[in-house]
């Protein structure tokens, strides 16, 4: 071959090693799944059924990514945990409305195909939904030199859940002292880690040689699918809300009806090591609240006769305790004491 010839592979972008790592995908996700190959992963699109037992179905999407949380993936050169973070990030969102979900889909931009880091990532991804029962049902990765600086990358998620009309969760069943409860979160999910990353450069913070930091920044996202739609097959709760970019108040806010209030008392709130250690990093008490979900991944609004009921469904771990109550008023959420940081 002359020299001097153009092609695709001197460009930058090699398709054998993407045709390698789409059959990856495929036999990975079948193995997890009890299947053979997949035919879906590889083809132009995917088809998939809406189960026959809801009688009504309405389809819900969801879209996401796991911020630059990547950042730190790269600088510990871990990456089996993102690609939990991303499912996370999209189906916890869903079933905010009521929605099972259905299948899932990933987006990777790299500078260019390295088979160990997207295999590690894909693993993730496969665990995600394996959490959340669903199917991944394919994607798109895109080789992009020029675009990305060497090892840099981006990974977005897609999420389609289906729920029965009469299921679907609005602000209209939330009423005048409903309880609402916090479930804890697993660390800080996947918001936040602009500032995180900021304080560890200002404060020159290896977080390499930091055991702590190094688990804590890397712990994936909870996924709360199969609990709260066990509650939401029930008729348990009223509402609730994924606590992700934005903290308590904002999240909070977008569930709660004109002329009713939410709210919320801080010092019951239970905080974790991980948000502890930021308070103590010049992080002032608004800039916790509002930026980090501060040991709250969850809220869930019910009426009070469900409460000892909803315990149940949840593990030690995850298990939601009472940090206020639904009542008359027009500002959506009131924040009542403090958050212990001790």
């Amino acid at each position: 071959m002359n020299k001097k010839t153009f092609t695709y592979k001197k460009s930058g972008v090699d398709i054998n090693a993407a045709d390698k790592f789409v059959n990856f995908i495929s036999l990975v996700s079948s193995k997890k799944r009890g299947k053979k190959k997949l035919s879906n992963i590889g083809g132009f699109g995917s088809i998939s059924d809406i189960p026959s037992s809801i009688k009504h179905p309405k389809i819900v999407a969801c879209t996401d990514g796991v911020g630059t949380k990547i950042e730190i993936a790269n600088t510990i050169k871990k990456y089996d945990t993102i690609g939990i973070d991303l499912v996370a990030m999209s189906v916890n969102d869903l079933i905010v409305q009521g929605a099972k979900p259905l299948l899932f889909l990933d987006y990777i931009s790299i500078n260019k195909i390295d088979l160990t880091k997207l295999k590690s990532i894909i693993k993730g991804i496969v665990k995600g939904c394996e959490q959340a029962e669903c199917e991944l049902v394919g994607g798109e990765t895109a080789e992009m030199p020029g675009t990305y600086e060497k090892g840099k990358f981006d990974i977005a998620g897609f999420a389609v859940g289906v729920v029965d009309k009469n299921k679907i969760l609005n602000k209209k069943k939330i009423k005048v002292n409903d309880l609402i409860l916090a479930i804890p979160s697993s660390g800080l999910h996947s918001n936040g880690y602009s500032l995180v990353r900021y304080l560890l450069k200002k404060k020159k913070i290896n977080i390499i040689k930091n055991s702590f930091l190094k688990f804590e920044l890397l712990k994936p996202t909870k996924i709360y699918v199969q609990e709260v739609l066990k509650l939401i097959n029930k008729n348990l709760i009223n509402g609730c809300a994924n606590i992700t970019g934005g903290g308590l108040v904002d999240n909070i806010k977008r569930i709660i009806p004109e002329n009713l209030i939410a709210e919320i008392d801080l010092n019951k709130i239970k905080t974790t090591k991980i948000f502890k250690w930021l308070k103590k990093n010049d992080i002032s008490n608004n800039e916790m609240i509002k930026t980090f979900n501060c040991g709250v991944g969850f809220c869930l609004i019910i009426n009070p006769k469900n409460f000892n009921q909803i315990k149940k469904f949840f593990t030690k771990e995850y298990k939601p305790y009472i940090i206020g109550k639904v009542s008359k008023g027009k500002n959506k959420v009131k924040l009542n004491g403090s958050i212990s940081w001790v």
